[in-house]
C-alpha cells in the first residue's frame, strides 16, 4: 500500500475549503503533486476601502447615540463595533441596566434625547423585557438611519496620522475575512477603553490621581495605577422543583463572612459587586479576569445553593451566565479640560456645556472580591446635576478626535459618577452633533468649544434635538413659534398655555410648570399659535410629557428602568390633529395616532399661515393633555 505523504500547511501553502491555514499544524493527505497551483490564494483577507465624514468606533450606548446624532445632523457616518450586537454593557451579552441622573430621589432629571427615544421605543415594543429584543431595537434604530454604515464584528487595529490629525483607520472583520481601510474627516472614540485614541497617539490618563494632583478630597494620598474592576452577571429563575447545583472544581469557596458587606436578598439577576481586576490591567488581563470572574460567579452560586443560608433557593437554577465582563474603567483620554470632583459636587455651568451627569460619586475599591472584608463601594449622592463641557470630549493633542463615554477627560474621582451609560449616551449625542457641526463649518473641536458663536449654535442644535442642557433656554432664531402668541381652549391652574413658549421643554428643579395642561374630559382640548402676519413653514416639532417626574429609581431586574411602564407612558399624548389657518379657513395638515415618543418631528408641504392649532384627541391614559413645547420651522 502506498504510504500517505506528511506535509505542513505552512511549508506547502495547501488550501482547504478555500482558506489558507496559518497555524503550523501538520496532517496526512494526498501527495502534494495532486494540488493545482492556480487554486492557491494566499490573500484570504480581502481589503475594502471606505471614505466617510465621521468614523465612530464602538457601538455601545455611547457610540449608538454618537452615530445617530451625527447622521441626523447630516454627516455620513461609519459605525464600527467589535461585537455582533450593539449596546455594549447594556446588550444581551453583558446585561447591565442603564443608569443615570434619574437615580436622584424625587428629581426630574432623567436623560432625554436619543436615549429617551430608545427607552420609550423599548417600553412599547418589548413588553416581555427581553435583552435580546433590546439588541434588536438598537440594531433597527441604527440601520434605519440612511447616513449610517454599520460594520459589526469589526475591530479597529491600526490608525494612520499626519501631524496632529487622524487620516484613516484599518479595521478587521474576521467572520467575513475582510480588512477595511477607512478614511474620514473626524473620528469619535466610543470604545470605552479609548483604544483608537491610544493607537493614534492621543494623550491619556490611567489609574487614580493622588490628592495633590487636582486637590480632590476623595482622592487618595498618592497616585497609583489602580482602577475600578470588571463585573460578570448571571440570570436565574424558579423552576418550582428542586434544582441541585454541583460547582466545578475551579469555583471559589465562600462563607457567610465574605458577604458581610455584600447583600444577597434575591438571585434572579446577578450582583454588580462580583467585581475583580482593578489591581491589574482591565484590558490586557482580560482573559484571566474573565476566568477569575467565572470562578467567583460559580462560588457565589454554590454558596447560595449549598451553604444552607438561603433555603429559598432550592428550586432556583442558573439560566444564563455572562462570558463578557462589563468594564468600569481603563483609559481616560486627556482633553482641554479635565472634569474633577469639585465640578461634580459643586456644579459649574461651563460656557461649552453639552451634557450633564447626576449619578453619585460611586467609586469601587480595586481589590473587588479579592478583599471581601471591606465595602465594595463608596457612594456619595449628588444634590443636583452637573454640566459636562465639550472641552472634556475631544483630545487635546489630536485635532480631529472626539471621545465620549467612560474614556472622557475626567479624573478618577469624577469618572466614578460620569461613567454610567445614561450619562455616556448623552455625551455620545453631544459629540455626534459636534462632529457634524465641525464638518459643516470646517473647524476643529477646539474652535467649536471656544468660539462663543459656534458653541451657542451647537447648544441650540442639541436643545432642538431634545438633549437637555442645564440653564440653556431655547433661543433658536429659526424657531418661528418664538414669534407667536398663544391661546388655548382651556388650561389648568399651573399648566398655562404660555408655559409652552418659555424656552424650557421639561420639568426642572425650579418648582414651576413648563408645560401646557388641559383636562381631557372637556373633549379634544386645543392650543393655538398665532402670528401678526403669515409665516411660511414646512416642519413642526412637538415635545410631550413622558413621565420623567415619576421617580424612576433603577434596578437590575432585566429592565432598562424599574418603573418604566411597559407600553406607552400615560402622560404622553397619543392622538392629535394639526390644522393651519389660511385664506379659506382652517385645514388639516397632519393627524397622528398612537404616538408614544417624547419628541415628534412632522414634515409637510410648505404652507403660509397666521395660525396653527393642535387638537389633542387622546392621551395614553392620563387625565390631562400635556405639551411641553411646540417649534415651527421652514427647512
Amino acid at each position: 500500500m502506498k504510504q500517505p505523504t506528511r506535509r505542513s500547511f505552512i511549508q506547502t501553502g495547501a488550501v482547504a475549503g478555500g482558506s489558507l491555514f496559518v497555524n503550523p499544524v501538520t496532517l496526512f493527505s494526498n501527495p502534494l503533486e495532486t494540488i493545482k497551483p492556480e487554486i492557491i490564494n494566499k490573500k484570504v483577507y480581502k481589503s475594502r476601502d471606505f471614505t466617510t465624514e465621521v468614523l465612530v468606533a464602538g457601538g455601545g450606548m455611547t457610540g449608538i447615540s454618537a452615530a445617530i446624532s451625527a447622521a441626523r445632523n447630516g454627516a455620513k457616518v461609519i459605525l464600527v463595533h467589535d461585537r455582533s450586537r450593539l449596546g455594549g454593557n447594556a446588550s444581551s451579552e453583558i446585561r447591565m441596566h442603564i443608569c443615570g441622573a434619574s437615580i436622584m430621589t424625587g428629581k426630574p432629571w432623567r436623560e432625554t434625547g436619543i436615549l429617551e427615544e430608545l427607552v420609550l421605543t423599548e417600553s412599547v415594543t418589548n413588553p416581555q423585557r427581553s435583552f435580546e429584543m433590546w439588541d434588536l431595537i438598537l440594531y433597527d434604530k441604527v440601520i434605519s438611519e440612511p447616513n449610517i454604515t454599520l460594520l459589526l464584528d469589526t475591530v479597529v487595529f491600526e490608525v494612520e496620522t499626519e501631524k496632529d490629525r487622524i487620516t484613516s483607520v484599518s479595521a478587521v472583520c474576521s467572520p467575513t475575512e475582510e480588512i477595511f481601510d477607512i478614511k474620514s474627516e473626524y473620528f469619535i472614540d466610543c470604545t470605552g477603553d479609548g483604544s483608537m485614541a491610544a493607537q493614534a497617539g492621543a494623550e491619556y490618563m490611567r489609574g487614580r490621581e493622588g490628592r495633590d494632583i487636582f486637590n480632590e478630597s476623595l482622592a487618595g494620598d498618592k497616585s497609583d495605577n489602580y482602577t475600578m474592576g470588571n463585573s460578570l452577571l448571571f440570570f436565574s429563575r424558579n423552576f418550582e422543583s428542586p434544582m441541585p447545583f454541583n460547582p466545578p472544581a475551579w469555583a471559589k469557596k465562600y462563607s457567610s463572612g465574605d458577604f458581610a458587606h455584600r447583600r444577597i436578598s434575591s438571585w434572579e439577576y446577578g450582583y454588580w459587586w462580583i467585581e475583580i481586576g482593578g489591581l491589574g490591567d482591565t484590558i490586557k488581563d482580560g482573559h484571566g479576569l474573565r476566568h477569575e470572574l467565572l470562578s467567583i460567579v460559580m462560588g457565589v452560586w454554590d454558596y447560595i445553593k449549598n451553604s444552607g443560608e438561603h433555603p429559598d433557593s432550592e428550586n432556583w437554577a442558573l439560566t444564563w451566565v455572562g462570558m463578557i465582563p462589563g468594564k468600569r474603567e481603563s483609559r481616560r483620554i486627556t482633553g482641554d479640560h479635565i472634569l474633577v470632583q469639585q465640578e461634580v459636587q459643586s456644579p459649574v455651568l461651563f460656557s461649552d456645556r453639552v451634557a450633564y451627569g447626576g449619578w453619585p460619586l460611586d467609586d469601587h475599591p480595586p481589590e473587588g472580591m479579592g478583599k471581601t472584608s471591606i465595602s465594595p463601594f463608596r457612594s456619595i449622592s449628588l444634590k443636583q446635576p452637573y454640566s459636562i463641557p465639550l472641552r472634556s470630549l475631544y483630545s487635546r493633542n489630536m485635532g480631529n478626535l472626539f471621545m465620549a463615554g467612560r474614556n472622557l477627560s475626567a479624573s478618577h474621582v469624577a469618572l466614578s459618577s460620569s461613567r454610567v451609560m445614561a450619562t455616556c449616551s448623552a455625551l455620545g449625542q453631544a459629540v455626534g452633533a459636534a462632529a457634524a457641526e465641525c464638518l459643516k463649518e470646517n473647524i476643529s473641536p477646539k474652535q467649536l468649544a471656544t468660539d462663543e458663536k459656534h458653541i451657542t449654535h451647537l447648544q441650540q442644535i442639541l436643545l432642538r434635538q431634545d438633549q437637555s442642557l442645564l440653564g440653556v433656554l431655547n433661543s433658536d432664531p429659526d424657531d418661528l413659534a418664538r414669534r407667536a402668541s398663544v391661546k388655548a381652549s382651556s388650561q389648568t391652574d399651573t399648566g398655562k398655555a404660555e408655559n409652552m413658549l418659555d424656552g424650557i421643554n421639561r420639568d426642572i428643579d425650579d418648582g414651576k410648570c413648563h408645560q401646557w395642561q388641559a383636562e381631557m374630559a372637556i373633549g379634544n382640548p386645543w392650543i393655538e399659535l398665532n402670528w401678526d402676519k403669515p409665516v411660511t413653514m414646512n416642519q413642526m416639532q412637538l415635545t410631550f410629557d413622558t413621565g420623567a417626574r415619576r421617580h424612576l429609581r433603577l434596578t437590575g431586574q432585566d429592565a432598562v428602568y424599574k418603573n418604566q411602564i411597559r407600553g406607552p407612558q400615560p402622560e404622553c399624548v397619543s392622538d392629535f390633529i394639526i390644522e393651519a389657518h389660511t385664506s379659506g379657513g382652517y385645514r388639516e395638515i397632519k393627524a397622528v395616532k398612537g404616538n408614544y415618543l417624547r419628541r415628534v418631528v412632522l414634515n409637510f408641504n410648505e404652507i403660509s399661515t397666521d395660525s396653527i392649532k393642535i387638537s389633542v384627541q387622546k392621551s395614553n391614559g392620563d387625565s390631562l393633555a400635556r405639551i411641553f413645547e411646540i417649534r415651527c420651522y421652514n427647512e
